[in-house]
């Protein structure tokens, strides 16, 4: 199985950068060991207009772009489920197991996902009630995969 992660916004370099791209690369290593075969990072540039509703519909193109169609969508929303860090890991489990391909994690815009986007997703996933920025969401989804890879392969990282 392939994970890609999809955003709405570009990462500057910088201290969040660099911990995303560590999380990855070692969640890359060890996930060889569990039959993940990749974990890419799409981006694209935020759209740029004075109206809200405009943006977040062309971001919505933009975003369906960066991953093929047909795949399990994974939109990322404070309004969504919120999983604990197991629960995030039998989700990933199952999928591996029952032969998911890919799976496409989506980071909207500022403004948010469309409803179209929230509405095709296989699961609308939350990291909590508060509004997080952009870099800080691609760091703490990053680390949870890190984290549980590690989980599936008995690493000693996760404490629980």
């Amino acid at each position: 199985m392939k994970l890609r992660l999809c955003a709405i916004g570009r990462m500057k370099a910088g201290a969040e950068k660099e911990l995303a791209e560590d999380y990855l690369k070692r969640a890359r290593t060890l996930g060889r060991q569990i039959g993940l075969t990749g974990i890419d990072v799409v981006d694209a540039a935020e759209t740029v207009h004075d109206q809200p509703h405009v943006r977040i519909a062309r971001d919505a193109e933009t975003l369906h772009g960066l991953y093929p169609k047909g795949i399990f969508a994974v939109a990322l929303d404070g309004k969504g489920k919120t999983l604990s860090t197991g629960q995030l890991t039998e989700f990933l489990q199952r999928h591996l197991d029952g032969g998911t391909l890919q799976i496409a994690f989506l980071i909207g815009g500022p403004d948010g996902h469309a409803p179209e986007t929230l509405k095709s997703a296989g699961l609308v996933l939350s990291f909590g009630p508060m509004t997080w920025p952009h870099r800080l969401v691609r760091v703490m989804l990053a680390e949870q995969i890190y984290r549980t890879v590690t989980i599936m392969v008995n690493h000693p990282y996760h404490r629980s």
